[in-house]
């Protein structure tokens, strides 16, 4: 989930280890239950590795697309988001027929979303 990926992005190392897991479980439904949905969302998007020592929404934009996050188009956007199972091997600036397709599916679902997510614009 969201929520564990920012506890162990912030608080726990990155190798996989049943005691990290044991100890990401319980802070992040702590984390969860105490910080608002848009504000770990947010926490996340900033400190998600989008490639190589790339830190950031902001510097993803500015790195593969040359403008800031705010003025990403749509398509763009979707391309950032699919990148993140798999920063290393996904390049969102020439992506593969396989990760644009999988942006079309991002892009249609977040515009029929509609005013649920409102809250992430």
């Amino acid at each position: 989930t969201i929520p564990m990926q920012t506890v162990k992005n912030l608080f726990l190392w990155h190798g996989r280890s049943y005691l990290r897991k044991a100890l990401e479980v319980p802070l992040a439904l702590y984390f969860d239950a105490i910080v608002p949905k848009q504000r770990v969302l947010e926490i996340y998007l900033n400190i998600a590795e989008w490639g190589p020592n790339l830190y950031g929404a902001e510097a993803a934009a500015q790195h593969y697309f040359g403008r800031p996050a705010k003025s990403l188009t749509r398509r763009q956007a979707a391309l950032l988001a699919v990148t993140l199972p798999n920063p290393g091997a996904r390049n969102p600036a020439k992506p593969s027929g396989g990760l644009s397709n999988l942006a079309a599916i991002v892009e249609k679902r977040a515009q029929q979303a509609g005013d649920y997510v409102s809250c992430l614009r």
